[in-house]
């Protein structure tokens, strides 16, 4: 392998010191790195930290739990992203090189709409090879998974309520909240449940309906629901894991969530009502990045693809 290589006090960068760095992030550790490159993990670690001997630069926290970017990690990986992305597309121009493999992940909490924007990502994708990953999860691990750079972008909301604290916990770890739309409060029932005949409903009507919450794991904090009133006492109440199950639940047992409107008949048919809950509150949807990373290509063509979905719903 070819190192940085100093002419004149001036270092110099390869690109196959960028693929491996990338790598390394990709994989989360040296070992898996290692693995999927094909090379003695010694010699992936020894070119790591000629990387960072060469540029002066710490990139990676090394502790004994494992390996995590630094905050100029997290800044060299958006232009070292960048640099492999434009060489590859020099090699594919001019040398009629097989165009790289393309890679994306996404973290969110469960919404349809930026499922559709993850579906309609995919298919305006031109290459024959990807790597694509929508993790619909939990909101600590979706601040996590972009802390880490594991996803380049994550979905969740905030509210008065929850402000202070989230953007706070995001501040602290170098994250970024960009606005991308603010509902007014909804819940979601199943189309035979008697609330979603009415027009609007308040919370005296949802007294005797399973309140349905997405569980939030050992950080199940107030400010961590993906749900408006976390603190409200209710006569009944299931959490669920995920998407699928919380509208079986509102389909077999007449339960209800809060959410922010937004059905995609697309995923979720006729079966599931959205009905205006009269309430003085509101939900500002956004999507959280890493301030010191830049986003890729691919990342920015699913956000682009999110703007669209999401103003399919007139919703500002």
């Amino acid at each position: 392998m070819e190192g940085c290589r100093a002419s004149g006090g001036v270092v110099l960068i390869t690109l196959q010191q960028l693929k491996y760095f990338i790598a390394v992030v990709n994989g989360g550790s040296i070992s898996k790195a290692a693995e999927s490159l094909f090379i003695a993990q010694p010699s992936l670690s020894a070119a790591v930290k000629e990387l960072e001997s060469e540029t002066g630069v710490e990139l990676f926290r090394r502790t004994a739990r494992g390996i995590s970017l630094t905050n100029d990690g997290a800044e060299f990986l958006g232009y070292a992203r960048q640099v492999v992305e434009q060489a590859g597309l020099l090699e594919e121009r001019y040398l009629n090189k097989k165009p790289p493999r393309r890679l994306c992940a996404i973290s969110t909490q469960h919404y349809a709409f930026a499922v559709n924007a993850f579906v309609n990502m995919v298919k305006k994708t031109d290459a024959d090879e990807y790597e694509f990953t929508l993790r619909e999860t939990r909101t600590y691990e979706i601040i996590n998974d972009v802390k880490t750079l594991s996803s380049e972008l994550g979905i969740l909301y905030m509210s008065p309520f929850n402000r202070k604290v989230l953007q706070k916990i995001l501040h602290d770890n170098g994250l970024t909240f960009r606005p991308l739309f603010t509902a007014k409060p909804h819940i979601f029932v199943g189309a035979a449940n008697p609330l979603a005949r009415k027009e609007a409903v308040t919370l005296k009507d949802l007294e005797d309906y399973p309140c349905l919450t997405f569980d939030q794991g050992e950080h199940n904090s107030f400010y961590f629901s993906e749900e408006l009133l976390s603190t409200a006492i209710n006569k009944k109440s299931i959490r669920v894991s995920d998407r699928a199950t919380i509208f079986n639940l509102m389909i077999g047992l007449n339960g209800y969530t809060v959410s922010t409107g937004i059905v995609s008949a697309d995923l979720n048919g006729d079966n599931i009502k959205s009905v205006p809950l009269l309430i003085d509150d509101s939900i500002e949807v956004g999507c959280i990045v890493n301030s010191a990373a830049r986003l890729t290509a691919q990342a920015s063509m699913y956000l682009d693809e999110l703007k669209h979905e999401i103003a399919k719903y007139n919703i500002n």
